[in-house]
């Protein structure tokens, strides 16, 4: 299917602007195509009590959309009294991928919150809310001076299969066509962090399976380039 000059296996055009912001410590502007998701990194001194006296940190975060980060207006969870289950579900997942990014111990008893606003979407926020935040929560450690608890880059990238086919880094209508969808997020050691995967339409074989986590992984390779060009951009003015 036409993916507007792309390759079936061709990640986005994937921007992460470092410094986006002024007061955060760390702070990432990630763009997957038509995709922003605003991603913030602030430090504490202190830790929730279930990490309090344990010698260790604690990385945790929020998630969410702006009204019209759609087509149409969505009302603001804040105002509805809840979250939804779903921002519940993302946040968490960005929680644990960032945790698998730090060494807690050489963080100490310190906390970093990460804040993922979705400004605009189009498909893939989760996987550039991940992306995006380990960026930020680089920039933050670094001002914080704990670089040694920074692990080698943890990034995620959504895959799925139309018509048969294989294809990376799905927009909003491919992953409305899509048969079958997988987020997948893996470290720069090849290794995976974690995989979501959802037969839409059609089953799909162990095979298929293979093929999409070894897809996935060579965009992997390159958001983990840009991620770690983005923290040393951060610091280079």
């Amino acid at each position: 299917m036409p993916r507007q000059g792309r390759t079936s296996d061709q990640l986005r055009n994937v921007f992460l602007l470092p410094n986006f912001t002024e007061h955060a410590e760390g702070s990432v502007l990630c763009s997957f195509g038509r995709t922003r998701v605003l991603c913030t990194a602030s430090a504490e001194e202190r830790v929730p009590g279930h990490v309090k006296g344990s010698g260790r940190g604690w990385v945790t975060a929020e998630y969410g959309m702006l009204p019209r980060a759609t087509h149409t207006r969505s009302d603001r969870e804040a105002a509805k009294g809840k979250q939804s289950g779903r921002t519940q579900e993302i946040q968490r997942l960005i929680g644990r991928s960032l945790r698998a990014a730090c060494d807690l111990k050489e963080l100490g008893e310190r906390q970093v919150l990460i804040d993922c606003d979705v400004l605009q979407a189009d498909g893939g926020t989760r996987t550039a809310a991940i992306t995006g935040a380990y960026a930020a929560l680089g920039i933050c450690l670094k001002r914080m001076r704990r670089e040694k608890a920074l692990k080698p880059p943890v990034a995620a990238v959504s895959i799925g299969i139309i018509g048969g086919q294989v294809l990376l880094d799905l927009d909003y209508e491919e992953d409305f066509a899509a048969e079958v969808d997988l987020n997948v997020v893996g470290n720069a050691a090849g290794e995976l962090l974690e995989v979501q995967g959802t037969a839409e339409k059609k089953p799909f074989t162990p095979a298929q399976l293979s093929v999409m986590v070894e897809v996935a992984q060579r965009g992997l390779v390159e958001l983990h380039r840009l991620q770690l060009a983005a923290i040393v951009e951060a610091f280079a003015k």
